[in-house]
């Protein structure tokens, strides 16, 4: 079962590290802001995994409320940046109807 667990942990990071490159790819040649605001949401669902994984590595709880806050954190940046993005396409002016 060892084996298998290994096989299993080191078979997540290979894919999470590939998810990462693929991302780093539409980061710079994202084509929108948007493209890159959901680019950065996705790294740092990225980020939470490979902590998750190396927690299940070594066995240990400690990273559960780092990963929580993370994620606490990513949600947060990613409403901001949507209202950020619409606030612009809207083309807010300073008078209010």
């Amino acid at each position: 079962m060892k084996l298998a667990d290994d096989i299993l942990l080191n078979g997540a990071l290979v894919l999470i590290v590939l998810a990462g490159a693929l991302l780093l790819v539409r980061v710079w040649r994202g084509p929108s802001m948007l493209d890159r605001a959901v680019a950065v949401d996705v790294a740092a669902v990225l980020i939470i995994a490979g902590i998750g994984v190396d927690a299940a590595i070594t066995h240990t709880r400690y990273y559960l409320s780092i990963m929580l806050v993370l994620a606490f954190l990513g949600f947060t940046s990613s409403v901001g940046i949507a209202r950020f993005i619409a606030a612009r396409d809207r083309g807010v002016s300073k008078e209010r109807p």
